[in-house]
């Protein structure tokens, strides 16, 4: 649980000018308090020069690793801090041209081992365990790095199976399939971005749409007559596995 003296000023992409704190009900009962707002800049300033290389380089992932840990630890903001400490993970990958694309999030990792990821950090603060954080952070990585491979694969095998319906379907083929073929990229669309796209007319587009909504590929989800929503919806759940935050 996370603390601060005003729940209701949260101050949005702003450093905080007051005292959080994890756990309890303040300060004085918390399993920990990060360091005061006048303590907080020296400490990201730190952090910065660390992810800079300096005083010397760090492996990438082990600099991933305790700069996330650091990060955590130094809270600085009043609300948003585990949100934005998972992302520094896949910035940094990027950042070190480890990854081409920020393909690679930890967060289903985390919070499927939610209470040994709070205690290993916990433990960094009050033992200075480093060693046993790091294990757990490297094999999150190779999980994830597993289970990313393994969802590419799923959704080339559902584009293949549906790429297979259009084909014997007999429905506006070619145009049916460049839809589709849209679809992998924006899998949520109107028929006015895809006559846009495409460069067909909206009665074309739309037609298209409906054929994947006969063929079971795409549902509509607004059930309006106008403005109405298509999404790829078998690709956006095999997205969404897994996805549900990590407080």
């Amino acid at each position: 649980m996370l603390g601060f003296p005003s729940a209701f000023q949260k101050q949005p992409g702003e450093f905080r000018t007051s005292q959080n704190w994890i756990g309890g009900t303040r300060p004085g009962t918390a399993a920990y308090v990060p360091p005061p707002p006048g303590q907080m800049m020296e400490c990201l300033g730190a952090l910065e020069k660390f992810l800079h290389n300096d005083p010397s380089p760090t492996p990438v992932l082990v600099k991933d690793a305790l700069a996330h840990a650091q990060f955590e630890s130094i809270h600085p903001f009043l609300d948003g801090n585990g949100r934005m400490g998972r992302l520094l993970i896949t910035l940094l990958l990027c950042h070190e041209k480890i990854l081409s694309q920020p393909l690679l999030y930890l967060s289903l990792h985390l919070k499927q081992n939610r209470d040994e990821y709070y205690q290993l950090l916990q433990r960094i603060r009050t033992d200075g365990d480093w060693e046993a954080w790091l294990a757990f952070f490297l094999k999150g990585v190779a999980a994830t790095a597993d289970q990313a491979a393994a969802t590419a694969k799923r959704l080339l095998q559902l584009f293949k199976t549906d790429a297979g319906k259009i084909e014997l379907s007999g429905r506006a083929v070619i145009t049916t399939q460049r839809v589709h073929k849209l679809l992998q990229e924006r899998p949520a669309t109107t028929a006015g971005e895809l006559a846009a796209k495409l460069d067909v007319s909206f009665p074309t587009a739309a037609k298209a749409l409906e054929n994947l909504v006969t063929l079971n590929i795409v549902r509509e989800v607004t059930g309006g007559k106008q403005n109405r929503l298509y999404r790829y919806e078998n690709y956006l759940a095999i997205l969404r596995e897994g996805t549900e935050p990590l407080s």
